[in-house]
C-alpha cells in the first residue's frame, strides 16, 4: 500500500554541510514538515573541501541525515544521492546502492508525467572545477570569506530592523561575467538534455534557483541552502514549483530561532511556476 505524500519528489542540492555557511537547521527542518516519494539529493550535500581544510562536522549536519532515514523509514521515501563536484569523495564508492530505497549515483533520468528529466549536479560543465581543481579551491576560500562578511553585515542588518541581504547573491547578479557564465551554464545543460532525448534538466552547483524554457527545453535549478535556501517540488500531477524558507532574522544558531516551516505563516514561500509545455 503507498503511503501518502505531500509531494511525489523533492530536490535539495548545495547543502554544503560541514562549513559555516550551511543552513543546515532549516534543511532539516524542512524535511521533517514535507515528506515525498522520492528524495533527488543532487549534489554538493557534504562539502568534502572544507572539511579537508577547516570545515568542521556538527550535530545539527549529523541531523539531517536521520531526518532523510525518517522519510525511507515512515514514507517509503526512495532517495538518489547524485555526487556533486565538492563530494567527489564519492567518487571511490559510485554506483553504490543500499536496500531498495537508498542509492547514489553520478546522475539519473526522472520521469515526470509525459516528460523526462536528465538530473545532474551540473558541474560536468564547469571547465574550473572539472579542470582546475586549484582555482576552484581559490574560488571556494574567496566565497566563504564574503559569506563570512555577510554574517556580520547582517548582524549589523538584523539589529537595525532591515531584512536578510545577501552580498554574493549581488555580486553575481551585477558582474557581467558572472551573468555570462550562469547564462552559458543553463545554455549547455539544457543542450544535454537533448543530447539524452529529454524534455528538460534538473540541476543545482550554481546556487541559483529557477525554472524557465530554453530553447524548448525545460530548465530547472533546485538553489541551495547557504543563500536562496530553496528546493525544487513536483506534486502528484506533475506541477513542478519552487518552495523558499526565509528567516525571521540573522544566520547565527544562538540568535536565530528559524520558524518552523509548517506551523507559522509566510516562513515558506512556494513560488509555483508551471512547466511549460513543450
Amino acid at each position: 500500500m503507498q503511503v501518502s505524500t505531500q509531494f511525489r519528489t523533492i530536490v535539495l542540492s548545495d547543502i554544503h554541510l560541514g562549513t559555516a555557511g550551511s543552513k543546515a537547521k532549516e534543511a532539516t527542518e524542512f524535511l521533517r514538515n514535507y515528506s515525498c516519494q522520492k528524495l533527488i539529493l543532487n549534489g554538493d550535500i557534504i562539502d568534502g573541501w572544507q572539511l579537508k581544510q577547516y570545515g568542521t562536522w556538527k550535530k545539527k549536519h549529523t541531523a539531517f541525515f536521520k531526518t532523510v532515514l525518517r522519510q525511507i523509514v515512515h514514507y517509503n521515501t526512495k532517495v538518489v544521492y547524485l555526487r556533486g563536484n565538492h563530494d567527489d569523495f564519492l567518487d571511490q564508492i559510485m554506483p553504490l546502492k543500499v536496500g531498495k530505497n537508498f542509492s547514489i549515483r553520478k546522475d539519473y533520468t526522472l520521469t515526470s508525467g509525459d516528460k523526462k528529466f536528465y538530473v545532474t549536479h551540473g558541474d560536468v560543465f564547469d571547465s574550473i572545477t572539472s579542470q582546475m581543481k586549484w582555482l576552484a579551491y581559490l574560488g571556494d576560500m574567496g566565497y566563504t570569506f564574503l559569506l563570512w562578511v555577510n554574517k556580520f553585515y547582517n548582524h549589523y542588518r538584523t539589529w537595525r530592523g532591515l531584512p536578510y541581504y545577501s552580498l554574493s547573491q549581488q555580486i553575481k547578479s551585477r558582474i557581467k561575467k558572472a551573468v555570462s557564465y550562469i547564462s552559458d551554464y543553463e545554455q549547455k545543460l539544457t543542450e544535454l538534455a537533448r543530447a539524452r532525448y529529454c524534455d528538460g534538466v534538473i540541476c543545482g552547483h550554481i546556487h541559483q534557483p529557477a525554472i524557465r524554457e530554453i530553447d524548448g527545453i525545460i530548465y530547472m535549478n533546485s538553489g541551495d541552502w547557504v543563500e536562496s535556501l530553496s528546493a525544487l517540488v513536483e506534486d502528484h500531477d506533475g506541477n513542478w514549483s519552487l518552495l523558499y524558507y526565509t528567516m525571521t532574522s540573522a544566520e547565527d544558531d544562538e540568535i536565530n530561532s528559524p520558524v518552523p516551516a509548517m506551523q507559522s505563516p509566510g516562513s515558506l514561500i512556494n513560488r509555483s511556476i508551471p512547466v511549460p509545455t513543450i
